[in-house]
C-alpha cells in the first residue's frame, strides 16, 4: 500500500493496537537521548507523537515532521507546547527547511520506507549544526530478512506498507558519505540476545566535511 495512504488509514488505531516495534522504539530513543538537552531538534517520523511528547521537553525548538496528515493530526492533540512546529512532507524529496540548523535530527521507524539513504542523510547533514547529531531508530534488517515489515489490520484485512530493506552497512556507508561518522550502534532484543534483534539504533555526528545540498 502507498506509504502516505497506509499511515493515514493506520492513524486511528496506531496507538491502541499491539505493536512491539513501536513500543521498543520509544524505550530505545528515550534511553539514547533522554539524558541530553538540545537547543533545536528535527524529528523525522513523528507519527502520532509518541516521541514528540518527551522530545518537546528536551529542547527550546522542535520541528516535528511526518508524511501522514492523519498521524500528525493525532500528535497535535497530544503535544500543545508552543515551541513545537509541525511540517508534513516526503523526506525522499528536497526538504523545505532553508537555512535551518539543528543540534539533533532523529529518524524513527521511517527509513524502511525510504529507497535512497544517501539522499536523505545528505539532506539531514546539511541541516546539522556544528557538533550536531543524527539519531536513527529503525526496524532491524535481520527482521526484514525474515519478512517483517510495517503492517496493520483494518476491517478490510491486513495491509502491508511499502518498504525497502537496508543492510547495516547501508546505513553506516550512507552516514559516512554524508560526512557524519558513526559514534554508536546498538541492537535491541525482545527478551534475550539469543533471539533476532528487533531494533537497530545509531548515533552519528556532524563531521567537518558536512556541506549544503
Amino acid at each position: 500500500m502507498n506509504i502516505e495512504k497506509a499511515y493515514d488509514n493506520w492513524a486511528e488505531t496506531y496507538d491502541v493496537m499491539s505493536n512491539k516495534t513501536r513500543d521498543m522504539d520509544l524505550i530505545a530513543t528515550n534511553e539514547n537521548l533522554g539524558h541530553t538537552k538540545f537547543h533545536s531538534i528535527l524529528e523525522i517520523g513523528c507519527g502520532t507523537g509518541k516521541n514528540t511528547q518527551w522530545l518537546a521537553h528536551r529542547c527550546s525548538k522542535l520541528v516535528a515532521v511526518d508524511f501522514s496528515k492523519e498521524m500528525m493530526s493525532i500528535a497535535k492533540q497530544k503535544v500543545i507546547e508552543t515551541h513545537v512546529e509541525w511540517l508534513q512532507f516526503d523526506v525522499s524529496l528536497p526538504w523545505p527547511l532553508q537555512r535551518t540548523q539543528f543540534d539533533l535530527i532523529t529518524f524513527n521507524l521511517v527509513l524502511e520506507h525510504v529507497r535512497d539513504l544517501d539522499f536523505v542523510f545528505a539532506q539531514a547533514a546539511s541541516r546539522l549544526a556544528k557538533g550536531g547529531m543524527i539519531h536513527l531508530s529503525e526496524l532491524h534488517p535481520f527482521k526484514q530478512y525474515l519478512g517483517s515489515k510495517a503492517r496493520f489490520e483494518s476491517e478490510q484485512g491486513v495491509h502491508e506498507v511499502e518498504a525497502f530493506t537496508h543492510h547495516v552497512s547501508d546505513y553506516t556507508t550512507a552516514l559516512s558519505a554524508a560526512g557524519c561518522p558513526l559514534l554508536e550502534l546498538k541492537e535491541w532484543f525482545d527478551r534475550d540476545r539469543n533471539e533476532i534483534p528487533r531494533l537497530l539504533t545509531m548515533i552519528a555526528t556532524a563531521g567537518p566535511s558536512t556541506k549544503q545540498h
